[in-house]
């Protein structure tokens, strides 16, 4: 059985980091480097501890997408340090009661699997189930949908109850509502703006409002806030993807970042993306041990609060090293499904579900060796030659 880290320090100390996290702990002058190393120290135990509910809870989920027999693909992430020090500088909320620290994603084909898993999960589910965010049937105003449920975790064994009261954010969307988000933080990459947070191009922000809302009415759900009736949505889409030339935009981000490395095999585990925003390169590390990936985890975040990169790092769990790309393809320019439906859109004809796109027939090559550990993707098209 794998070791999965515990929570090395006190409470308290917990909700001290908390508050310190939301200071500037770059290492200058006026920073002492004990206080910052043992601010991010126990920041770092806090969120290693939710490995374990994590996993507990991306289990649970997987097995009973198995028993209802319903497609899709599952992925367990921790937060960002970046994004966990964002959320304690722009809300009120503390370090010890973030529900998200801990996230598992369910991506399902279509409405119907994401109603299906919902009603299965509240039925019974292991976990306590503290709170929902219905954003499919209650649209955030900038167009997000996915369906959101707080787990606490609730150990079973004595082992256990080191874990007790995790939490957990599990999310559910269909692959239309996950090419919606994945397009936003890929243009938000290659443009170099934070479109997800609101912060960068209007008309980028209207066009991604207007296309949520015509896949909202594709899926038949609510499309939102602030979305007008479908002549004047399709009539503004036509109008902003003509100004943005967003077409062009998102073919370039999918042409530049071709993701090519089908020739690797076997089962993945536990995965780091390392995105540079530099040089635009894409490298993955493997690991097999939860302490060696929450190592290296910690070394490049202190090189990221420290401005020694411009990178931006996730980990991942996936069952499989081809789930990479379809669990988190903003970081790999996959965003041909939210393309092809633009272009749908702009030819005058309907938005498709996933389900409804004819999948190409794919010859799958004999399997090769390959270490993922020596993965790194060069992308020289998003320069002038």
């Amino acid at each position: 059985m794998p070791i999965y880290p515990e929570l090395q320090f006190s409470m308290h100390e917990v909700r001290a980091a908390g508050k310190r996290l939301k200071d500037d702990l770059r290492l200058t002058p006026d920073v002492d480097w004990r206080d910052a190393h043992h601010v991010f120290a126990v920041a770092n135990s806090w969120r290693d501890s939710h490995f374990f509910p994590m996993r507990s809870v991306y289990l649970s989920v997987a097995y009973r997408m198995r028993k209802i027999g319903i497609k899709g693909d599952m992925a367990a992430r921790p937060k960002r340090m970046a994004s966990i020090r964002r959320k304690l500088r722009d809300s009120d909320i503390h370090l010890d009661r973030m529900q998200d620290i801990g996230g598992c994603r369910a991506i399902l084909d279509d409405i119907a699997g994401v109603r299906s898993m919902l009603a299965e999960i509240n039925e019974d589910f292991p976990h306590h189930d503290r709170r929902q965010w219905p954003y499919i049937d209650e649209p955030k105003e900038d167009g997000y949908r996915s369906h959101h449920v707080s787990f606490e975790f609730r150990p079973r064994t004595k082992e256990q109850s080191v874990f007790a009261g995790r939490r957990v954010e599990f999310q559910i969307r269909t692959r239309l509502q996950h090419s919606w988000a994945t397009a936003v933080e890929a243009v938000s990459l290659f443009n170099g703006e934070d479109l997800k947070h609101h912060r960068g191009s209007a008309e980028w922000l209207r066009l991604f409002k207007l296309m949520s809302g015509e896949f909202a009415y594709v899926e038949g759900c609510p499309v939102g806030p602030g979305v007008p009736d479908r002549p004047f949505r399709i009539s503004e889409i036509k109008a902003l993807e003509a100004k943005l030339d967003a077409i062009s935009t998102l073919e370039n981000i999918r042409t530049a970042t071709t993701y090519a490395e089908t020739h690797l095999y076997g089962d993945g585990k536990f995965f780091l993306i390392v995105y540079n925003n530099e040089d635009h390169t894409v490298a993955v590390e493997r690991f097999s041990e939860i302490l060696a990936l929450q190592a290296r985890l910690a070394i490049i975040e202190r090189q990221i609060e420290d401005g020694l990169t411009r990178s931006k790092v996730v980990t991942v769990e996936v069952s499989r090293v081809e789930n990479l790309v379809r669990t988190y393809p903003n970081y790999f320019g996959d965003v041909g499904v939210f393309l092809g439906n633009l272009r749908r859109i702009v030819q005058g004809k309907d938005a498709l579900e996933f389900t409804l796109i004819q999948q190409a027939r794919v010859i799958v090559p004999k399997p090769q060796p390959g270490d993922v550990r020596n993965l790194t993707r060069r992308y020289t098209r998003w320069y002038p030659s």
